[in-house]
């Protein structure tokens, strides 16, 4: 028995494995919890806290007066990667087509499934509400101050500061508070490159992400990517060794869409290859708190001793969208982002900041990670049943290790931009695969969102829009 395992870890994983296995197939009853605690003389709190790991897991479903029975999955089959070789660098292109699919997303009564935006009814509202409160009777003079130069409040530099210690130190000074995650990348990508140079990307990667390259004057370069396991540090390292690339921009954490979390091994390699190379990277880790796996991953800074690594976040997707704060651990560019950013926009809401920091400080954001993660692993695992049943047998499925969306692979003949108007018509929004690509690749792909809470609603719009994929085949 592994010495860093508890007991119900350890349940947990077996009888997982024999769900794996088909011991226990779709369906199935498990034994219950009584006769478990016997069989393995073990307590009954204990087999709770194994199923409940399971059901958190998307393995299990707890029946009221009847027990715990085996999900049915769809099957996981990982996305193959598209692209297997290095192509040139190319400038960006996909800002007119985004804004008009963006457009259309927002018909009237359509199924939004295209948005990847947390649900309130799983965010914080009411503690923010109480929070709001009490941080604008306790600091009134927050709600009028503005700064040109002081642009962070303390206490949320001392909560970023504190979470950073699960995976390493943090500089204080290094911190540069911003609005919102986007904004910090953006402001990273000014500090670090300039119009013309080649920023490396994933290939799929996120389409705001593209834009901003697009609008900076920038070239991408697609990194062949794994499904699983993230770009291929190998290629990387043949298009740094050719001198292609100036700076890279990954999400390291939860790649949206893939939804894959880069192994620590490679995260490490990755720092040590930006430091062989002196070549900075812009790191998106703002879905690194809503991965899946028991221990929260370390990002690519952890493993950074060049400051070569702008570590960009926020806490937006579990905690509210509205209140656009960011922030970067900015390294050695720390400088050139502050500069950026003061000239850019001025500060960033104190009160807000203010805000976020009060409900940093308890156990509340930890609860709230806690809820979000179980629920998104059965939303996630609910998605991915809908389209298993009603997409083409040959279709693909990803299996994100964090984040709330799916990518889907569907036959090579289907054109998911074509078909995405059909769907529009239909009263389904999705998001076309053409558009996490800066050469227009993944076009038999798109991208759903499962973040929203299972309705038959859904399940008819998932319904129809596999139909729609039956029917263009």
């Amino acid at each position: 028995m592994s010495a860093h395992l508890n007991l119900y870890e350890h349940l947990a994983n077996e009888l997982g494995a024999l769900i794996d296995s088909r011991v226990f197939a779709p369906g199935d009853r498990l034994p219950s919890i009584r006769h478990l605690a016997q069989q393995k003389r073990i307590s009954v709190s204990t087999v709770m806290q194994a199923l409940r790991l399971m059901e958190d897991r998307g393995q299990v479903d707890a029946r009221p007066q009847s027990g715990y029975f085996v999900r049915h999955r769809a099957p996981r089959r990982p996305c193959s990667a598209d692209a297997q070789h290095l192509k040139e660098p190319a400038f960006v292109g996909i800002n007119n087509l985004l804004m008009r699919v963006l457009k259309e997303n927002e018909a009237p009564d359509i199924v939004q499934l295209g948005t990847a935006w947390p649900p309130d009814e799983i965010l914080p509202i009411k503690r923010m509400q109480r929070t709001i409160s009490a941080v604008a009777r306790r600091e009134p003079a927050l709600l009028s101050k503005v700064s040109c130069y002081d642009v962070s409040e303390s206490n949320f530099l001392r909560q970023v500061t504190r979470r950073a210690l699960d995976w390493g130190k943090l500089d204080p000074y290094e911190i540069v508070v911003t609005n919102s995650c986007t904004e910090a990348i953006s402001l990273c990508l000014r500090a670090v490159a300039k119009p013309g140079d080649t920023i490396a990307i994933e290939s799929a990667t996120y389409f705001v992400l593209l834009q901003m390259i697009e609008s900076l004057g920038m070239k991408a370069l697609e990194i062949p990517t794994d499904p699983k396991t993230g770009p291929s540090l190998d290629a990387l390292e043949l298009a740094l060794r050719a001198g292609l690339v100036q700076a890279c921009l990954f999400v390291p954490n939860a790649n949206n869409p893939l939804g894959c979390v880069m192994p620590e091994a490679n995260k490490k390699r990755l720092a040590g290859l930006l430091s062989e190379f002196n070549i900075p990277l812009v790191e998106d880790d703002v879905y690194g708190d809503l991965c899946f796996a028991p221990q929260r991953p370390w990002p690519v800074k952890a493993y950074d001793t060049s400051g070569n690594v702008l570590l960009c976040s926020s806490f937006s997707k579990a905690i509210t969208p509205a209140s656009r704060v960011g922030y970067v651990l900015a390294g050695r560019f720390a400088q050139e982002v502050a500069l950026l950013k003061t000239v850019s926009s001025g500060a960033t809401s104190h009160f807000f900041q203010a805000v976020l920091a009060d409900f940093l400080e308890g156990s509340s954001y930890d609860q709230q990670l806690r809820k979000m993660r179980r629920t998104l692993v059965q939303r996630i695992a609910r998605m991915s049943d809908a389209v298993a049943a009603s997409f083409p047998a040959d279709c693909m499925l990803s299996e994100p290790q964090g984040g709330f969306v799916l990518w889907v692979q569907m036959p090579p003949q289907i054109d998911a931009l074509a078909l995405h108007g059909q769907a529009i018509a239909d009263g389904v929004a999705y998001m076309p695969g053409q558009l996490f690509s800066a050469s227009g690749k993944f076009g038999n792909y798109l991208r759903l969102n499962c973040g929203n809470p299972w309705t038959p609603r859904i399940e008819q719009a998932i319904d129809r829009l596999g139909r729609l994929v039956k029917d263009a085949l």
